[in-house]
């Protein structure tokens, strides 16, 4: 998932550290929090190009302001050559970072993308109006104009990482502080503090174990008959919670086997609800007497082969053969529990195999029908029935017709516009009219549209008055009945209905 780097650039980052040197001899240099912190990013960048190399990863540097050193990149050396031209600015405001955070998540990715923030500081929360006290404070006040930028309004993850010794009077107390700004973010966030004195290897270890609680790759076996490779997915799905009537899934995980159960068409398929989307990656395959590919011995990355294009892969069997035929592949995560993987491009010249995850259950996409029930196209043509999609719900809808659909501007024009075609035909057409009259009102109705009702009253006298000498004189007469009746508040009742006025021109009168 895309990371953000937030780096503290206040003066109280360039403090030494003590008895601890860069260098050696006369051009020895005192080590500061600053250079601990660049180490310890470069050791999440190194972690990364090594483990999962697909991960967005920004910069931002903040003291009062924030300002965005490096926008979202695969390019880590991007990163780290930006890294050694950062200068100090004044103090602290992590509001300010935490804001900017935000800024850059939103602008990229949306509101619905899960996001790791890393957020780097030397464990003074920054002192004034703009400290962090000072903004956990104001939580108890109103603060419609700026409110706090946590909890994440996007799937975040906080992992907030002092640079201090343990023993230090100013973290031990500023350490309620963070702990209370993690409880805000939620969703498993973290508070970490170098073990031990500080020093370079204090902070490569918990940088170390941060990326190892944080970015853990999901590998597995994805399976099709006696056919099978394992895989990697990218991003790693994340577990599974799901909110029934009188209950709550947790917890539910996609197994490390993943079996295809069968194959349809990427048109019937459509674009059904799903929870996420990942990359498959195929990784080497050991032959093993079951064929799953994954070796208890060891679960570290197989190194690159210089032939590996020699090698034989299900995964590009697989991609090839459902990119060719337009199909897509149903597959099962768990029990219950069902994806499809497919051949997606994004740009004309290169694919991918992706696998998009759907809602745990075994009825999610109704077009589809009960996934229990599918089976061989032979199977269903036995009886010379065409076994076809969408499949029919057993239910009976409680509806008849459609209901209107005002997204846009143009929707609500023509259908105001087929009202005054029926009326234009008056008397012929008034089953029509006031048929089209009541579903146009009763949708209004609904939606809370009330001006539509005068709307449509002052389209109804306009009418009268343009209308040219050779139509009907019903039409006047209706029209003008119907704008009266619009006004009235028996009208403004939706089991009430709009009904013709009678007239000598009326059929059987």
């Amino acid at each position: 998932m895309p990371t953000v780097l937030a780096l503290d650039v206040s003066l109280s980052m360039r403090r030494p550290v003590v008895g601890a040197n860069v260098g050696e001899g006369l051009q020895a240099e005192q080590l500061t929090r600053h250079h601990l912190a660049i180490q310890g990013i470069s050791t999440i960048l190194h972690y990364l190009q090594s483990h999962s190399k697909l991960e967005f990863v920004a910069l931002i540097a903040f003291s009062s302001l924030y300002e965005v050193i490096c926008p979202f990149t695969r390019d880590y050396d991007l990163i780290r050559s930006k890294l050694q031209n950062i200068e100090e600015c004044d103090k602290t405001c992590i509001e300010s970072a935490l804001h900017g955070i935000n800024n850059v998540i939103i602008s990229e990715w949306g509101s619905s993308t899960a996001c790791q923030v890393i957020l780097i500081t030397d464990g003074n929360p920054g002192v004034g109006s703009m400290s962090l006290g000072d903004s956990l404070n104001s939580l108890n006040f109103s603060r419609d104009a700026n409110p706090f930028p946590l909890p994440f309004i996007y799937p975040g993850k906080l992992s907030l990482v002092c640079l201090a010794n343990q023993s230090d009077p100013n973290l031990i107390s500023s350490i309620p502080l963070y702990q209370k700004l993690v409880d805000l973010a939620g969703n498993d966030s973290m508070l970490l503090v170098p073990e031990g004195q500080l020093s370079k290897l204090s902070v490569t270890n918990c940088f170390r174990k941060l990326v190892e609680t944080n970015y853990v790759s999901f590998q597995g076996y994805l399976k099709c008959g006696h056919l099978g490779s394992r895989i990697l997915l990218s991003p790693p799905p994340m577990p599974y919670t799901k909110k029934l009537d009188f209950d709550i899934l947790t917890g539910l995980c996609v197994s490390k086997t993943i079996e295809i159960c069968g194959f349809i068409s990427v048109a019937d398929v459509g674009s059904p609800t799903s929870i996420s989307r990942h990359l498959v990656l195929p990784l080497l395959t050991e032959k093993t007497s079951s064929m799953q590919g994954i070796s208890l011995e060891d679960d570290s990355d197989i190194e690159d082969v210089s032939d590996e294009g020699k090698i034989p892969s299900f995964c590009v069997l697989l991609h090839g053969a459902l990119k060719v035929e337009n199909m897509a592949a149903l597959c099962l995560l768990n029990t219950d529990w069902y994806g499809f993987i497919y051949s997606w491009a994004d740009t004309k010249k290169k694919s991918n195999l992706m696998l998009t995850v759907l809602e745990h259950g075994t009825d999610v996409v109704p077009w589809l029908g009960n996934f229990r029930n599918l089976g061989p196209v032979d199977a269903a043509n036995k009886n010379g029935e065409i076994a076809n999609f969408p499949v029919r719900p057993a239910e009976k809808r409680s509806y008849s017709q459609n209901a209107p659909s005002w997204i846009r501007q143009i929707g609500l024009q023509s259908d105001i516009q087929k009202i005054l075609r029926h009326a234009r035909k008056l008397p012929e057409k008034t089953q029509n009219f006031y048929k089209e009259l009541n579903r146009l009102r009763r949708a209004a109705l609904s939606l809370g549209f009330i001006e539509l009702l005068e709307g449509l009253a002052l389209i109804f006298e306009r009418e009268c008055t343009l209308l040219p000498p050779n139509l009907h004189p019903d039409c006047t007469i209706q029209m003008g009945h119907v704008a009266e009746m619009l006004r009235k508040p028996y009208s403004r009742e939706l089991k009430n209905n709009i009904t013709p006025v009678r007239t000598k021109f009326t059929p059987g009168e």
